[in-house]
């Protein structure tokens, strides 16, 4: 792509020549000549111009003289950095049509420039959206919805009757839609017997999960996944979920039935969320917290860490407290 095909497409002004190819996205230091670099402090901008890059995406920074490469002045040069590498993958990835070995029902309907992968499997009336990618060995039950524009990584499982946004991103192993953990004991013979898990698993547009995590169905209604959610490698969301916009969660982290988390939490690694939890808006659960059930953790910007978990400074005054008397 040119230089000014990028601006055109992340908001950025170009200085320089327009007409610069770009090829391939680098660190300042591994540049070549077909790279775009990016730089948000003014301090690093000197590098970056004596670097091989051909194109720098930077701030507004004063130029004490005509800038020796071409640059694409945005507000914020990591996020439109971040944009023109989706563009530049999304050129790499635009190979549509349905591999050979694929095997899609005749009642699947596929949108235009579709690609599916080698081995993969499309079950009876699914429905997949436009542009959408679906690498190998795959399989999407019967009945899923995906949206436009999806990227799915290999070795992906979708249960039937996912309905999937636009714009999603699942990464390699992610099982979407399989039956949560619930079950009833007999308390005459103390066996355990299966709960009915029969609902639905709704993921909203611009959601990205990453490999190896899974996401259970709702028992009898729905488990939601909301615009925008971005879920790390390897955690685990179980049974009648709500999770609101925006949220954020790291990874190992494990979220029982029945949990409420709302718009633009903060998850980070290895938390613990018990069933029947509430998280409400812009709270942020620092690492290897523990919230037990039916807990409500409120708190906007605040920073929640230990087991249970409360408010650092609180934490921090215990821990203070403890060593002081661990010393007498």
């Amino acid at each position: 792509m040119t230089a000014q095909q990028i601006a055109d497409a992340v908001g950025a002004r170009v200085v320089g020549d327009a007409s610069m190819q770009v090829k391939y996205l680098r660190s300042v230091a591994s540049a070549d000549e077909y790279s775009l670099v990016f730089v948000e402090d003014v301090k690093w901008l000197p590098e970056a111009l004596d670097s091989r890059a051909a194109v720098i995406v930077t701030g507004g920074f004063t130029m004490q003289s005509a800038p020796s490469k071409t640059l694409l002045i945005a507000t914020q040069p990591k996020l439109a950095f971040a944009r023109a590498a989706a563009l530049l993958q999304a050129s790499v990835e635009s190979n549509a049509g349905v591999h050979p070995t694929a095997i899609v029902h005749e009642s699947a309907k596929l949108g235009a420039q579709v690609s599916i992968g080698p081995h993969t499997v499309i079950e009876a009336q699914v429905a997949i959206g436009d542009r959408t990618t679906i690498a190998a060995n795959c399989i999407i039950g019967a009945g899923t919805k995906l949206g436009d524009d999806c990227i799915i990584k290999s070795n992906v499982t979708i249960y039937p009757g996912v309905q999937i946004g636009d714009r999603v991103i699942l990464h390699a192993g992610v099982v979407l839609g399989s039956d949560g953990f619930g079950y009833v004991r007999d308390l005459t013979t103390g066996k355990y017997e299966k709960f009915p898990q029969i609902g639905r698993l709704i993921i909203g547009n611009d959601v990205e999960i990453g490999a190896n995590s899974t996401i259970d169905r709702g028992a009898l209604d729905e488990t939601v996944i909301a615009d925008g959610v971005k879920i790390d490698n390897l955690v685990h969301i179980g049974h009648n979920v709500s999770v609101g916009k925006n949220v954020v969660i790291a990874a190992q982290t494990g979220v029982s039935g029945s949990v409420v988390i709302e718009d633009n939490v903060v998850v980070a690694g290895q938390v613990g969320i018990a069933d029947h939890v509430r998280i409400e808006e812009g709270a942020i659960l620092g690492a290897q917290c523990g919230i037990p059930s039916n807990k409500v953790i409120r708190g906007k910007g605040i920073l929640f860490w230990g087991t249970p978990a409360r408010p650092i400074r609180e934490y921090l005054k215990e821990l203070a407290v403890l060593s002081r008397l661990a010393k007498k």
